[in-house]
């Protein structure tokens, strides 16, 4: 059970609801992590306005890949299983994928370059290397998307770390933590 309060739909602050109510519009439910935000109207105007913004940066595919190796760095259980499905759903990526994407790697070589890159971001909590930050280039990564890499690995230590800090409840198929570290 989470350790913070999950409102519902009716229970949630009058200015979150139009957010709510988008999410359950495009997504035909409403995850429990967009509904703990809520209890926040303005982080989570922070989270949805991040996520809009950055959801025009590179592609859905990277993103997501992206998504697992931060959670994966992270231990989120909740996002492993967030990004998961929507990995397999969503972006369509095969579940070697997701496993090699949760390891900070991918199939596709420049996919690869910013996985590694954003895992390392995580892990090293912005403390790369030149030689990291060399490796992100030499895959053809310029400064802009670079720049987006570490905002996309921003958004997803923030819902991360919120999920650890309240447990959240998991309402996706579950992935443990440990299945790929």
């Amino acid at each position: 059970m989470s350790r913070l309060s999950i409102p519902t739909l009716e229970e949630s602050p009058e200015p979150s609801r139009p957010t709510l109510d988008a999410v359950n519009r495009q997504l035909g439910t409403v995850p429990n992590l967009f509904r703990l935000v809520a209890s926040s109207p303005a982080a989570l105007a922070a989270l949805t306005g991040l996520q809009g913004a950055l959801s025009k940066t590179l592609d859905v595919k990277t993103r997501e890949r992206i998504a697992l190796a931060v959670a994966q760095v992270n231990g989120c259980g909740y996002c492993l299983s967030a990004h998961s499905y929507i990995g397999l759903n969503l972006a369509r990526l095969t579940p070697e994928e997701i496993a090699r994407n949760r390891q900070g790697s991918s199939d596709d070589p420049r996919a690869a370059a910013a996985v590694r890159f954003a895992a390392e971001v995580a892990r090293q909590r912005g403390h790369v290397s030149d030689a990291e930050l060399a490796a992100v280039r030499q895959a053809g990564f310029g400064d802009a998307q670079i720049v987006e890499i570490v905002a996309l690995v921003a958004e997803n230590v923030f819902t991360n770390f919120l999920n650890e800090v309240a447990q959240t409840d998991i309402d996706f198929p579950a992935v443990p933590v440990a299945e790929a570290a």
